[in-house]
């Protein structure tokens, strides 16, 4: 074996060891699997796939390795090149299954030539997703095979054992992971890399690949429905199932909490290990279900562990309907439906289950710590853009607590806590502008806001403006373009001219999209000069049909990285009054109250923007350069 440490992922030779998160694990399995393309859309807890693909130069090694505009595109990209041989994988997170939804379903018609991947992250908890959304049952929508990793080592060796099932079932295979995979950090050994597989030809079958013939959709279905019963066949042969023990009492599960049940097994006496069979299924769909029937047939009692939702123990009451044993699970209410499963929860469904005593499953540590929303960075222009958007529809003669505000997904969105409390809404990928034009469809006589951000604008928000503008819409559309996407870890956007691998780009600019598509009041201004911003939106506001302002500054902590930071704010405590203006109108936390009872700033964490200096009434806060 080789040294425990930092190595690069992607060159290390076989039998090397390293501490990985899952998702480093997958980028990885990438090199061992012969992938040759890879793309995708960022999006938490599955991004760091690509960053780390990227971070070790895998566009180095032949392998096509971008960021697409979304899902959607990101997909067929894939597709595109599975179809003609290349093997491939596209990455996202649950809801970006949403987006990618309609060719993931036509795909499993046309299936593929060469291996395809859907590396989709769930978020159980959640931590940072719209929706606890289980892509479980997406999968069996779709009809296409899907594997459930346990560990960062095991995430590793399944993106190999999907290309294999794929090219075997000629179907793209779903690999799904969730957050205490994708972000656990966990052993894994290295195995070979394989020498990238990229074009190997493509023939024209309309049959196959043209959905528009009905009769030949009639007959791709049933082609797929024969390779989702090859596919049970192939898990038992690629080691997907196991079973371990052989009591009467039978615990099933998969992904992560096969992980939480190990850790509850130690728990029980010998004994009482010695009557609990674990069955633990790596393919969720479709299950194997003859070797399911084998291997559960002799229990009498069997508890399903999943996360999410009752997937799995639906699914094995329908398969062993007429097997004298009792399936319990979360529809009994042994295990929860919300939020992600803990070895505590395990524990107490075990001890349950098994008619041991047993207490409420431990808190965890996070659920004890005192709430603390996440705030807008230090700096951060988006904020801003909202203490703009708030003065100045002030100024317009508009009451600002009452002009709705439509969010999206983004950084922006953390802008909904107080102080700053600005947008009214935030459900979807590009839904603010759509959501925005229907209140005024529906009839509200007042300005409507849509705020979304440079990335969200360019993946989901083009076509609802265009639909705004061909209706004439009376809405003030204010698109935050902070160079990056942000929250997902700062990646590029349309509008580089060179991507992460040094790709030469064409920049595509916002502003001339938005002039393109017919809107008439375009605005471009910096919201670090918060009075010009002010007045554009105060002169915006008050323009018929569908105005856009973009609120245009980099990402203060990019901007710091890249640049550094020239200068920081400080208090002088013999001026400051405690009146906490800057606190009350910014919400910066580089601010803090000190024990005097007087506002202090964290300089370290401060960018220099100068926000809250604005607005001290009493000039207590000043410039300092940096040496």
């Amino acid at each position: 074996m080789g040294k425990i440490g930092r190595v690069d992922v992607l060159r290390a030779p076989p039998g090397t060891r390293a501490a990985l998160l899952g998702n480093e694990a997958i980028a990885r399995g990438v090199i061992e699997s012969g992938i040759s393309v890879v793309t995708g859309y960022p999006g938490t807890p599955s991004s760091e796939v690509i960053m780390t693909l990227h971070a070790y130069r895998a566009h180095e090694l032949g392998i096509y390795v971008e960021w697409a505009v979304n899902e959607r595109v990101a997909f067929e990209i894939t597709y595109g090149a599975s179809i003609g041989g290349a093997r491939s994988m596209v990455t996202m997170k649950a809801p970006g299954a949403n987006v990618a939804a309609d060719p993931i379903v036509s795909a499993a018609y046309g299936g593929v030539e060469g291996g395809l991947v859907i590396y989709i992250a769930d978020d159980p908890g959640p931590h940072t997703t719209q929706t606890e959304q289980d892509t479980r049952w997406f999968a069996r929508m779709a009809g296409l095979p899907t594997i459930s990793p346990i560990d960062p080592d095991e995430a590793r060796k399944f993106v190999k054992v999907a290309i294999e099932l794929s090219e075997a079932l000629k179907l793209p295979v779903i690999l799904r992971s969730t957050t205490r995979v994708a972000h656990t950090v966990g052993d894994v050994v290295f195995g070979e890399a394989t020498e990238p597989v990229k074009y190997r030809g493509f023939k024209k079958d309309v049959k196959r690949f043209v959905r528009a013939g009905m009769s030949w959709n009639r007959e791709r279905h049933a082609w797929l429905l024969q390779q989702l019963r090859r596919a049970e066949e192939l898990a038992v042969g690629k080691g997907l199932v196991s079973s371990e023990g052989s009591g009467e009492y039978c615990v099933v599960c998969e992904g992560v909490s096969c992980g939480h049940l190990k850790e509850a097994m130690r728990s029980l006496g010998e004994g009482e290990a010695e009557k609990i069979k674990v069955v633990r299924l790596g393919m969720v769909n479709p299950i194997p279900r003859e070797w399911v029937k084998k291997e559960l047939g002799g229990c009498s009692k069997i508890l399903v562990l999943e996360e999410l939702s009752p997937y799995l123990e639906v699914t094995l009451k329908a398969a062993l309907h007429g097997l004298d044993a009792e399936i319990v699970g979360m529809e009994e209410g042994i295990i929860p439906s919300v939020g992600e499963l803990n070895p505590a929860h395990v524990t107490a469904a075990l001890n349950s289950f098994l008619g041991r005593p047993t207490e409420a499953a431990g808190t965890e540590v996070q659920d004890r710590a005192p709430p603390r929303p996440p705030p807008l960075c230090p700096g951060c222009p988006h904020r801003n853009s909202f203490v703009a958007l708030r003065f100045g529809l002030a100024k317009a003669g508009y009451s600002p607590s009452k002009v709705p505000v439509f969010g999206d997904i983004g950084c922006y969105a953390l802008g909904v806590s107080p102080p700053l409390e600005a947008i009214w809404t935030e459900h979807s990928m590009g839904a603010s502008i759509s959501m925005a034009a229907g209140l005024k469809i529906g009839g509200f006589e007042g300005p409507v806001v849509a705020v979304i951000g440079d990335s969200t604008f360019y993946h989901a928000g083009l076509q609802s403006l265009i639909e705004a503008v061909h209706k004439r819409i009376d809405l003030l559309v204010m698109i935050l373009d902070n160079d990056i996407i942000a929250m997902t870890g700062h990646q590029s956007t349309p509008a580089w001219a060179r991507t992460e691998t040094g790709r030469e780009a064409r920049p595509v600019k916002i502003e001339e999209v938005v002039k393109a598509i017919g809107v008439e009041h375009v605005y471009i201004v910096d919201p670090y000069d918060i009075d010009k911003a002010i007045e554009v939106v105060k002169e915006a506001v008050k323009k018929p049909g569908v105005k856009v302002v973009i609120m245009k500054h980099p990402c203060a902590l990019w901007e710091a990285r890249v640049k550094g930071v020239k200068a920081v704010y400080r208090v002088l405590p013999e001026k400051c009054t405690s009146c906490m203006a800057c606190v009350r109108v910014t919400g910066c936390p580089a601010l803090y109250v000190a024990e005097d009872g007087k506002v202090r700033i964290m300089e370290e964490d401060c960018t220099g923007c100068g926000l809250c200096a604005r607005y001290c009434p009493y000039d207590a806060i000043i410039r300092v350069e940096r040496r």
